[in-house]
């Protein structure tokens, strides 16, 4: 890689980092902390790195969870539990002990924010009711959410503070109770609408290392970079045990408390930082939740990495996995704007061969026959569709950004123009290749000879180059 590609590189990364921020200027952001990572060498980190989004102007939310803390202060107390649907069952003797672990986790957060000049303030803006008993088993000082503060909660976010959440809510008496930290993050996002959830996690990888991806859901960087809802579902099926399969999955929490034993307050159960599958299934089950509740994006990051969250924020594919509902990555005609980008993307694939040159003037030309794709309004991908006299149409140009490039644009890209042509009446869609014949085969197209291309295409073909002519009856689709 030369100079000019390495400051190409750098340039873009400063370019996407300068766009996000003027995007999520003011944005609303939640963001559950794992309370293991208190304990972590990047712990340090994320709080210098959650100051720098909050300098950004983003409106920020912390709900730590304190599952470890209360572990300890109960075990140090010789207090029993025990764990019965996703619920910590104690006696109401260990209440006022629960209470101090998780305000003592809340008050270790703010006290690290303070060492880096910002002002945190915990709040008892939850309103809570008892779980009570269900089916005849009593949940003792399990809560659940009954209200939240909202009004409070933004007077505290307008005025520049930072508000933390400890998983304890109070009834209408004052009778606390322990709630689940990360359903807790879960009600906030949604009754403000926040526009990001974050589940800072150790070890929050949804990587093929761990699960079985369906082929619709691409993959970047080993792991799943973004899933809209209807994939959250594919996903979750994919992976579920032979006897969860026989089972019908209702896509509601029902499957989570019937399937799950987690803590009450979901955090990190194993020394290694290591994160269930279960618990992984309960973070997407909630940020389908938060997102049918208007929330605009969830992030489900590895809390283990350094830097994962900005780097999720500010840049195109993030470090972790995110669930969307509106237009995080989508197709649109290319405009006389986008040239620059295209002729970026296309550049690497000239240079290797695989595609022919390009020009502007040649952009200017025919850039209404091209598509591009784009993640947040940055171009990553684009495709041509040519048509010819004789009724055939040339899919052309075919072009992923290298950072994009197992996310399975690409198919979406032909997807898109076989629909394209089929409505425009096609009666075949053609492609000519030197080197990715075995990805389009791939993708239903048949090799055939150079003489069944329209006259004028013909006449472009030469010897030297080669280019293999694969095709796609429309007739047969």
């Amino acid at each position: 890689m030369d100079k000019t590609e390495i400051i190409h590189q750098k340039a873009d990364l400063i370019r996407n980092v300068i766009r996000y921020i003027q995007q999520f200027k003011n944005a609303t952001v939640v963001v559950y902390i794992d309370n293991s990572l208190i304990d972590s060498p990047v712990f340090i980190n994320h709080i210098k790195d959650l100051c720098f989004i909050h300098d950004a102007g983003l409106k920020l939310i912390l709900v730590p969870g304190a599952s470890r803390r209360i572990d300890e202060v109960l075990k140090s107390s010789n207090i029993p539990w025990k764990f019965y649907d996703n619920c910590r069952i104690t006696e109401p003797d260990a209440m006022p002990l629960i209470k101090m672990a998780a305000f003592d986790v809340s008050n270790q957060i703010m006290t690290a924010f303070a060492g880096q000049k910002k002002t945190a303030v915990i709040g008892n803006w939850v309103r809570a009711r008892g779980k009570g008993v269900i089916n005849g088993f009593d949940y003792g000082t399990t809560g659940e959410i009954d209200k939240l503060e909202i009004d409070s909660i933004r007077t505290v976010l307008d005025n520049g503070f930072i508000p933390i959440f400890p998983c304890i809510g109070w009834n209408l008496s004052g009778k606390p109770y322990n709630i689940s930290s990360m359903q807790l993050a879960e009600q906030i996002s949604s009754h403000l609408k926040a526009d990001k959830l974050f589940f800072l996690v150790p070890g929050a990888d949804i990587s093929p290392d761990q699960f079985n991806i369906p082929e619709n859901i691409g993959i970047s960087d080993n792991c799943i970079p973004a899933m809209n809802l209807s994939e959250v579902d594919d996903f979750i099926k994919a992976n579920l045990s032979p006897t969860d399969s026989a089972q019908t999955y209702n896509q509601s929490e029902e499957f989570l408390h019937t399937n799950n034993r987690l803590e009450a307050n979901n955090d990190s159960q194993s020394e290694d930082f290591g994160v269930s599958r279960e618990k992984v299934f309960m973070m997407l089950n909630l940020a389908k939740k938060a997102c049918l509740s208007g929330v605009k994006r969830v992030h489900i990051i590895n809390g283990l990495i350094d830097g994962s969250v900005p780097c999720e924020i500010f840049s195109n594919l993030g470090s972790g996995t995110m669930i969307y509902v509106n237009s995080y990555g989508n197709i649109r005609n290319m405009g006389i704007e986008d040239i620059p980008a295209v002729l970026s993307i296309m550049k690497p694939f000239v240079d290797s061969g695989i595609l022919l040159p390009r020009t502007k003037k040649m952009f200017h030309e025919q850039y209404k026959n091209y598509i591009v794709y784009e993640i947040d309004g940055s171009v990553k991908a684009t495709a041509g569709l040519i048509p010819y006299p004789d009724g055939q149409m040339e899919i052309a140009g075919v072009a992923v950004d290298s950072s994009c490039s197992h996310m399975g644009i690409g198919p979406k890209l032909i997807e898109y123009l076989i629909e394209r042509a089929k409505k425009e009446n096609a009666k075949r869609v053609f492609v000519l290749t030197t080197q990715t014949s075995d990805w389009f085969e791939h993708l239903g197209f048949i090799p055939c000879s150079k003489d069944l291309l329209p006259i004028e295409r013909q006449k472009k073909w030469t010897p030297e180059r080669g280019s293999k002519v694969l095709f796609l009856d429309i007739g047969n689709l």
